[in-house]
């Protein structure tokens, strides 16, 4: 009796091709040179960089795990589709308000010293705690993460109030994060201004002048500048002034206060 191979089926053979097809290094580069055309973040998905929430960014993040380890059209492609979408949209998923809006700037306090010795994986694992946590309570607070900052991140409300629960709370989130041989303590600056928009980012003196009020904060300190002060609700926060406030960059009569928020009891 002559035994001969059976054939493989269809759906095998159509799936290989396929898979073969989307691997190939002309048509990866392709969808990657379209993306580069795309307008908007060209890298959606990035674990690092918290999103605003979106249903998006959670595909976009599902995507790039797909595979990661293999090169893909079809995931390039499903990247741009992500990428154009966000730009379209981009509009709606910031904060306007026509008095101005409050620009938080956060930042680990002696993380490049710990991170130095404790290796990468300890080090992804501990930013990307601090980077869910900081888009959980920013959205929260009707808040919109900008950009990561790597140890920090950049984020714009249209209520002040919101941004000082969202920048306190943020801090003790944090404090209670488990790293081995490193003690994790937030810092947070808050300034209102009208920073000028330009695509997903904001620019100017009011962002500068936001960054340089955090950088003086202490760890799990909140510092905010006059403009968002005289917005609160006095009921709201506690305010203490920070006596002898100077900083490169920032106006000499800016005022800065240490803020923290009255919690009702109920």
């Amino acid at each position: 009796m002559i035994v001969t191979d059976r054939p493989e089926p269809w759906h095998l053979r159509t799936r290989k091709f396929l898979r073969a097809t989307d691997q190939r290094g002309e048509l990866v580069r392709g969808a990657r040179f379209l993306r580069k055309l795309v307008p908007g973040d060209d890298a959606p998905g990035d674990p690092l960089a918290p999103s605003t929430g979106r249903s998006s960014d959670r595909l976009a993040r599902l995507l790039t795990e797909a595979g990661a380890d293999r090169p893909s059209a079809t995931r390039e492609l499903g990247l741009a589709a992500v990428q154009a979408w966000q730009a379209v949209r981009r509009s709606s998923d910031r904060p306007l308000a026509a008095n101005g809006i409050t620009v938080l700037f956060t930042d680990l306090v002696g993380f490049s010293t710990w991170a130095l010795h404790a290796g990468d994986d300890r080090v992804l694992e501990l930013l990307r705690a601090v980077a869910d946590v900081t888009e959980s309570i920013v959205t929260g607070h009707r808040g919109s993460v900008v950009k990561g900052l790597g140890d920090g991140v950049m984020a714009v409300f249209a209520d002040p109030g919101e941004a000082v629960n969202a920048a306190y709370e943020t801090c003790s989130a944090v404090s209670v994060i488990k790293a081995e041989g490193y003690l994790p303590h937030l810092r947070a600056g808050l300034h209102r201004g009208n920073p000028q928009r330009v695509g997903n980012d904001y620019l100017g003196v009011d962002v500068n002048i936001a960054a340089r009020i955090m950088a003086a904060a202490d760890g799990d300190e909140v510092l905010a500048s006059g403009s968002v002060v005289e917005e609160l609700d006095a009921d709201a926060v506690i305010v203490r002034p920070r006596r002898n406030f100077r900083a490169k960059g920032t106006p000499k009569d800016l005022l800065v206060y240490r803020v923290i928020p009255r919690y009702s009891a109920t």
